[in-house]
């Protein structure tokens, strides 16, 4: 997908949560922080060339640190995020900069995926399709969040999620197989 077409899939869902286009785009701190991810990440992707490479990255580094004090969300360009991403509440949420995060993904309010472990275990998450993540959750180190997973408030997850598993507690164990679906 292009970088506009991965914006208008994170504007679309979005829109399937009620929102209007002035509410979405002037009063959504989650969408401005995919938005002005979106264009870091396609400049982090596409621009080779040095001179502009360092400018475009420059600017945006500089947009990413506005944004992430105005909403307290950081997202840096070098993340991978699939289509359809939503942030449903202000504030808290920090991903790693070699997070990789699946298509249709929900995160809540103060969530951290970020890096954990020793040795070999050491590393960053890898997450899904059409995981959701509740707030004031921390998903870290080398592990696999499969598709359809669920996990609760208030959750450390460090090690792997089942696919249509919902994990809660810390630390996080199974307590449905139902999954993500009616969250997403």
């Amino acid at each position: 997908m292009t970088t506009w077409q991965l914006i208008h899939s994170d504007y679309k869902k979005y829109r399937k949560y009620g929102g209007s286009f002035i509410g979405i785009v002037f009063f959504t701190q989650g969408f401005w922080a995919i938005f002005q991810y979106r264009l870091a990440n396609a400049v982090y992707r596409k621009i080779k060339w040095q001179p502009f490479r360092l400018v475009f990255k420059g600017l945006l580094f500089l947009w990413q640190k506005v944004i992430e004090l105005t909403t307290g969300i950081s997202i840096p360009a070098s993340v991978q995020i699939g289509h359809s991403f939503y942030i449903g509440h202000f504030g808290g949420i920090f991903l790693n900069q070699d997070v990789i995060i699946g298509n249709n993904c929900n995160l809540s309010q103060n969530v951290t995926v970020g890096v954990s472990g020793l040795g070999e275990k050491r590393g960053v998450p890898i997450i899904g399709d059409n995981v959701y993540i509740a707030a004031n959750s921390i998903v870290a180190g080398k592990i696999f969040i499969a598709d359809g997973a669920l996990i609760g408030a208030c959750s450390l997850v460090t090690s792997d999620v089942a696919p249509q598993t919902t994990v809660l507690g810390v630390p996080a164990q199974v307590i449905s197989q139902n999954g993500s679906k009616e969250y997403i």
